[in-house]
C-alpha cells in the first residue's frame, strides 16, 4: 500500500476546509472511485488541515492527488488557497 499526506496551511487553508466540510459527500464521491482505494482521512488543523488517502499502490495515490488538486480548481479557485506540503511513502502498518 501506499500513502500520501496532503498538508495545507497558510494562505486560504481554513476557508478550504470550511467548504471541503461542507461538501463532504462531494470530496467522498470522488475519492472512493479512485482506483486501488483503500481508506480516506480529512483533518482540521489550527492552521487548515490535512488530508491523507491510502490506496493500494503509488498509481492510486498519483491519481487522488491529481483528483484533488482538479477538484480544488473548480470549486475553490477563489479562495487562494497556497499548495500543500505534499509527503508520501509505502505504508508500513495500517490498523483497522
Amino acid at each position: 500500500m501506499h500513502a500520501v499526506i496532503r498538508t495545507y496551511s497558510g494562505e486560504g487553508a481554513k476557508e478550504l476546509f470550511d467548504l471541503l466540510e461542507t461538501r463532504k459527500s462531494d470530496v467522498e464521491s470522488l475519492i472512493r472511485t479512485v482506483k486501488g482505494f483503500v481508506g480516506y482521512s480529512l483533518i482540521r488543523t489550527g492552521e487548515g488541515g490535512v488530508s491523507v488517502t491510502v490506496c493500494q499502490d503509488k498509481a492510486g495515490t498519483d491519481e487522488s492527488m491529481q483528483r484533488a488538486k482538479e477538484w480544488i480548481g473548480k470549486n475553490a479557485s477563489d479562495i487562494g488557497v497556497s499548495a500543500p506540503k505534499v509527503s508520501e511513502g509505502p505504508v508500513i502498518l495500517q490498523l483497522k
